[in-house]
């Protein structure tokens, strides 16, 4: 079902480490695949004061089960204090697609740093 799947959506500082953190997602199957979406201007408030970033956005498709998993270890690769890392679910998309995903991400997970 459509509904086993997610995407996380995540932003970083430069492109060597948006490689970085999607290389060691998918080597250790929490991500079927990692998209890396280059150059993304992102306005925000941190720490009191209005930011502006150029950042590189990585669109993370895994499996519902492995999310938790995955944020975990998203945050110990990150050097942002506060990394993004949001889940969106999957409504639908190509069956074949989505099974190929699923038989890319481990379905049991043990503790991970």
């Amino acid at each position: 079902m459509a509904d086993e799947y997610v995407v996380v959506l995540s932003n970083a500082g430069s492109p060597e480490e948006a490689e970085r953190i999607a290389g060691a997602l998918v080597q250790e199957f929490l991500a079927a695949c990692v998209n890396i979406v280059p150059r993304v201007r992102s306005v925000y408030r941190w720490q009191g004061q209005v930011e502006w970033a150029e950042e590189w956005m990585m669109l993370i498709k895994t499996r519902r089960s492995a999310a938790d998993a995955l944020i975990r270890r998203l945050r110990a690769l990150h050097s942002y204090e506060l990394p993004e890392a949001v889940i969106l679910p999957i409504q639908g998309g190509l069956p074949e697609y989505l099974d190929w995903v699923g038989a890319n991400v481990e379905s049991e997970w043990h503790d991970l740093p």
